[in-house]
């Protein structure tokens, strides 16, 4: 499998920052729910969000490259075989994928900072609050954050489906793509 995409192909690359991503916002969405049921005596009290925003950041790091690949190896030409409205259907439906990302971690950070301090990173380093304080920070952003994760959820979910009707139902190089595979040529 070659680094970079081709015309008809994805690469490494993009192949193996879609894939973390995606398990890691599962992981997220999963480890989210489970530390909102903790109770102050549990001993996943304090270290569940502390892995939780230290995935987050993880992720905005790998959505920021995967957004700054995209522009340095354009992604493949979509396949003959897609109507327009399929494609239409594509780009939105990745584009407000990326924007679901984007705004879960970014409230996600609003929610962590809003009372001045910073978010630690795996204990390495911390990115400090850049913009705290402003009035009911915490739970206006909290309820962007759980609603936008669900939307979020739902809409990968459908994506993933799409694939596999696109493999099953249609025999198409969809998902083949996705996994790195050649297309029939």
């Amino acid at each position: 499998m070659q680094w970079r995409n081709s015309s008809n192909q994805y690469g490494l690359v993009s192949v193996a920052i879609h894939w973390l991503v995606a398990v890691a916002v599962f992981a997220l969405f999963a480890l989210g729910l489970w530390m909102t049921g903790l109770t102050y005596y549990s001993e996943w009290y304090r270290t569940a969000p502390a892995l939780h925003k230290s995935i987050g950041v993880t992720v905005f790091v790998l959505m920021f490259l995967r957004v700054l690949w995209r522009v340095l190896t354009p992604t493949p030409a979509p396949l003959s075989s897609h109507s327009p409205s399929v494609r239409l259907l594509s780009r939105l439906g990745h584009g407000l994928l990326y924007l679901g990302v984007f705004t879960v971690l970014l409230s996600g950070y609003l929610i962590s900072t809003a009372d001045g301090r910073g978010v630690s990173v795996f204990g390495l380093f911390e990115i400090p609050a850049m913009l705290s304080g402003l009035p009911n920070q915490a739970d206006i952003a909290g309820a962007i954050h759980l609603y936008v994760a669900w939307g979020l959820i739902i809409l990968a979910v459908l994506h993933g489906l799409a694939a596999l009707k696109h493999h099953v139902l249609d025999g198409d190089d969809t998902l083949k793509r996705m996994l790195g595979r050649a297309p029939k040529q």
